[in-house]
């Protein structure tokens, strides 16, 4: 008898099968990942605003920047930001919003994962109930 090598039709769809079922993990981890990377840089760029913020307060006669509109500058002239952050996604729903009324601020972001932020929604609303989706911002002073 003559005996034949390679293999059975079987053998390549289990083959086949175990190697989607490993791609679709690995695509589902990584998208995982990718949001949790945007949303570390949301929440990082909103601490950086308010830090800018609060050095503004300080620089100009205890007085918050009245719009987004960059840069903000300290009196004598010397910019403590030159632009606000842009959104990593910046499609949809994920961008940032901000509210700059009466010499306070609040600024908003959007979380891609929900129930992570620190407030339901864009209006700083901090104690509000439902899914902190958003991660707030605002005057310390």
């Amino acid at each position: 008898m003559k005996r034949k090598n390679g293999f059975t039709l079987f053998e390549l769809l289990v083959s086949i099968s175990i190697i989607g079922i490993l791609t679709a993990v690995v695509a589902f981890s990584f998208s995982s990942a990718q949001k949790k990377a945007r949303d570390s840089r949301r929440v990082t760029d909103m601490n950086t605003i308010q830090k800018a913020a609060e050095q503004y307060y300080s620089a100009n006669n205890y007085t918050y920047p009245t719009s987004i509109t960059m840069p903000w500058a300290e009196a004598s002239g010397t910019a403590i930001m030159y632009n606000f952050p842009v959104d990593p996604k910046n499609s949809g729903d994920y961008v940032y919003t901000s509210n700059f009324p009466d010499g306070i601020y609040c600024v908003c972001a959007l979380l891609e994962e929900a129930g992570k932020g620190n407030a339901a929604n864009s209006v700083c609303g901090f104690r509000s109930a439902g899914l902190k989706n958003y991660f707030c911002v605002k005057s310390q002073q």
